[in-house]
């Protein structure tokens, strides 16, 4: 009996995976737009994150649909808009925290922990969403540093710490379109060690010369490279690019 309970179990294992591959291929082949839902929460549990959150609107996020946009067309996609994002409503519950030390195993067990908490935090939005963003906004006169954010491109879910203040909204966008991102498959282009950019994948313009200062930041580069040993963070949105790599791990180029 316990013999075929663990086939059962392992071929219902095995369907999800094949079902998830078939589906990040669909998605990547870019015959339709993809609906992004983002979801925030208050970190803190802070009264002015939460005030601040109360006046967040889609059109705070607009400017990264159009980014998206603007960057397709640098690359010739068939859509116009290959990015819709829908704001859902506050989710109260802060998702799991990945491990610390990123064993195997211990990774394995917090993505499962996330996608069931993903499946039971999603809010109905307007479309059924294909990727599901939960911004943790968090109040920056009591948080200086922010933890790393993270995104799985199983399931199509990410956990993303931002400043929850209207000084912080343009950052935020870069932030957040950087781990849309990783939800299509796109990796990090820096060096984890000291965050400086990768050369050439993580610059803006490989071939700039000379090549320093550049002048924007490839989006999953993180920076704009100043000079060999220094980096900034972009203003906004509209001083990155996605890099032809990137746009080769998500289906922009072929």
């Amino acid at each position: 009996m316990w013999r075929k309970f663990r086939i059962i179990i392992l071929l219902l294992i095995l369907a999800t995976v094949v079902q998830e591959v078939l589906l990040d291929k669909a998605d990547l082949a870019w015959k339709h737009n993809l609906y992004v839902a983002v979801y925030p929460v208050n970190a803190d549990a802070s009264e002015e994150v939460g005030a601040y959150l109360r006046t967040l609107s889609r059109d705070d996020f607009e400017p990264m649909a159009e980014y998206f946009a603007e960057e397709a067309a640098s690359y010739r996609l068939a859509l116009r808009r290959p990015i819709e994002v829908q704001l859902g409503a506050i989710v109260s519950e802060l998702p799991p925290e990945p491990p610390k030390n990123g064993g195997i195993l211990s990774t394995m067990l917090w993505s499962l922990k996330f996608r069931l908490f993903a499946w039971q935090n999603s809010p109905k939005v307007n479309i059924k969403p294909d990727i599901r963003l939960y911004l943790l906004y968090h109040d920056p006169e009591h948080n200086p540093v922010l933890g790393h954010s993270t995104a799985l491109n199983k399931g199509r879910i990410g956990r993303v710490n931002l400043y929850g203040a209207p000084a912080y909204a343009k950052k935020n966008l870069v932030v957040t379109a950087h781990e849309l991102l990783h939800t299509l498959n796109a990796t990090d282009k820096y060096d984890l060690h000291n965050n400086l950019p990768s050369y050439p994948d993580g610059y803006a313009e490989p071939d700039k010369i000379p090549l320093h200062p550049q002048n924007f930041a490839e989006l999953m580069g993180g920076r704009v490279p100043k000079s060999e040993a220094e980096a900034e963070i972009p203003k906004s949105l509209k001083h990155t690019l996605i890099g032809e790599k990137s746009a080769r791990e998500i289906g922009w180029l072929r």
